[in-house]
């Protein structure tokens, strides 16, 4: 499953015990993402709520943007574990493989919005090269109608799945068709 010891469920106690029966009850089951936190129970909880905000609260960015932002992100670090939970999780929304599949190879190939395409040059520009990003990228999101709001959630979104593309990329954190699919929420 990864590089790390990892602690399984049913071997679990205390704190872990009650997070992963907590992440089971309110998502179905525990991604492998999160199980490479078992030594690090306060890091698992963390983790879980830091992605619960980001990518299922209210916020003015669509489930299908964030998971959009997601894909791209992570095509860009090549993480291959989130590449393929994110891709999976945004055919929900737009429900064409082939259309995922070229998003994968590159998103400048689709006939996205100008404004989905401002936000997602933000996204590889502040994954790539974080040190160039200036005044006039957050002015050009506004220009195309983004709040300040949505770009403080472009840009946590952004710096989330860098985050997790390490763990995962870090740890060797692996995946299975069967771990993908069939999460709640």
């Amino acid at each position: 499953m990864s590089w790390i010891n990892e602690i399984d469920i049913s071997e679990s106690r205390g704190k872990l015990n009650k997070l992963y029966k907590k992440i089971v009850r309110e998502r179905g089951k525990v991604a492998n993402i999160m199980r490479i936190h078992s030594l690090n129970p306060d890091s698992m909880e963390a983790h879980m709520n830091l992605y619960l905000t980001l990518m299922f609260k209210k916020s003015g960015l669509s489930r299908p943007e964030r998971e959009l932002i997601a894909v791209v992100v992570s095509t860009t670090n090549k993480c291959a574990y989130c590449i393929n939970h994110h891709s999976v999780a945004l055919n929900n929304y737009w429900n064409d493989e082939n259309i995922i599949e070229q998003l994968k190879k590159d998103y400048r190939s689709l006939q996205l919005s100008k404004k989905t395409m401002k936000k997602l040059n933000y996204a590889v520009k502040l994954t790539k090269t974080p040190n160039k990003i200036v005044k006039d990228d957050i002015e050009g999101l506004r220009k195309v109608g983004f709040t300040d709001e949505d770009i403080l959630n472009i840009n946590l979104i952004v710096s989330y799945f860098n985050f997790v593309n390490r763990i995962a990329l870090g740890l060797g954190v692996d995946f299975t068709e069967e771990e993908m699919h069939g999460y709640k929420v």
